[in-house]
């Protein structure tokens, strides 16, 4: 799978899922600082599932109806980012099927997995 990780997203999770065999562009690695929409205009562009840890792409794709290929965000806190590598890469192999088009939130006990409308 093709993944965009914000700059809020633990390099542990980024290696893991190309360890993994995913081609994943990370904003750390590319352009830190650019704005929440740039991130998702370059998520579109790429069509790439956008994995973040910020809650704020929540009201760019249900609030304002911005389009995203699919959003998995991380609500893992309290873990070590090798454990949050682990539950991550393991959501991921296991409900890669239903990510696209969706609104993904992994935390330590389940995944939540909401279809997103797809307008503009």
């Amino acid at each position: 799978m093709n993944f965009l990780a914000d700059e809020s997203v633990d390099r542990q999770i980024v290696d893991r899922l190309r360890q993994d065999g995913h081609l994943v562009w990370y904003i750390a690695e590319m352009e830190p600082g650019i704005a929440d929409d740039t991130v998702l205009d370059l998520a579109n562009q790429e069509a790439a599932l956008l994995l973040t840890a910020d809650k704020d792409f929540g009201e760019l794709v249900f609030r304002q109806r911005r389009l995203a290929p699919g959003i998995v965000l991380i609500r893992l806190a309290g873990l070590t980012p090798t454990s949050k590598a682990e539950v991550v890469a393991s959501a991921i192999n296991e409900h890669a099927s239903e990510l696209s088009q969706a609104f993904a939130v992994i935390t330590p006990r389940a995944i939540r997995i909401r279809r997103m409308r797809i307008t503009q």
